[in-house]
């Protein structure tokens, strides 16, 4: 038995990246998949090929009407949500002498697309939730909401990271008793193009690969695995946790 088979899971940035591994986990677990996608449907619709029943939902959080107009049409598409996923997510750079309008340009980007944007969807799904005696939320944050980002280039997705994080705490906190089980993944340096983009301005690949215990990224899949987990529901007294996925670089 697959306790994911049959079951609604929401999974936002799913046509690429982590996005996409977890998607495809989900899918060849029986779980119904919405995609949410903002440039590739054909990404999302290739992670999810093997899904017993699909939707594809594009969607641009930097509207912030966005995230409830995905929440609407995820509702209704089978009547319930059991579990969301919020992944999705911008790494906009800027020097702390930009000017500044690029300064606010940058942290008006990563604090809607990565704070607003998963906070909205975790708020509806919360409702939702205790309407339907319980649920699954997992945020996908980054090891720099904990430690700050190795650039300061990119305190703006660092800050934006923590404050979602901190948002996804209190709900786990606020209806533990009422079976809505919220956690919190924590990746290191995940081997994805926006990983990538991000050891270009912290010194390079090598560089940051020989920084790491392993000495290797972590692989998409190792989060899409530990994510089919808690989908599951069945961690109940791990919800609020904070699970770090970085091959022991980051020990705390």
């Amino acid at each position: 038995m697959d306790y994911l088979s049959g079951k609604n899971i929401l999974v936002t940035g799913a046509s690429r990246g982590i996005g996409a591994s977890i998607a495809r986990e989900l899918s060849e677990r029986g779980a119904h998949v919405i995609a949410q996608y903002n440039t590739s449907a054909t990404g999302a619709e290739e992670a999810t090929a093997t899904a017993h029943d699909r939707l594809l939902v594009s969607a641009d959080f930097s509207d912030p009407a966005a995230a409830a107009q995905l929440w609407e049409t995820a509702v209704n598409w089978r009547g319930r949500v059991d579990a969301v996923v919020c992944n999705a997510a911008v790494m906009p750079e800027v020097e702390f002498d930009a000017p500044v309008d690029e300064w606010n340009a940058a942290w008006d980007l990563a604090l809607q697309v990565n704070t607003r944007a998963p906070s909205d969807l975790t708020r509806l799904a919360t409702q939702h939730h205790l309407e339907n005696g319980g649920g699954v939320i997992v945020g996908i944050s980054s090891w720099a909401a904990q430690r700050g980002a190795s650039s300061s280039r990119l305190v703006g997705y660092s800050a934006s990271k923590a404050a979602y994080a901190a948002m996804l705490k209190t709900v786990a906190r606020a209806y533990a008793a009422d079976n809505v089980l919220a956690y919190l993944i924590a990746p290191g340096v995940v081997q994805t193009e926006m990983s990538e983009t991000a050891a270009r301005s912290s010194g390079g690949v090598d560089r940051i690969t020989q920084s790491l215990a392993m000495k290797e990224w972590v692989p998409p899949t190792d989060i899409a695995t530990l994510v089919g987990m808690l989908c599951e529901g069945r961690l109940r007294h791990l919800t609020g946790a904070t699970l770090d996925v970085n091959g022991a670089s980051y020990v705390r």
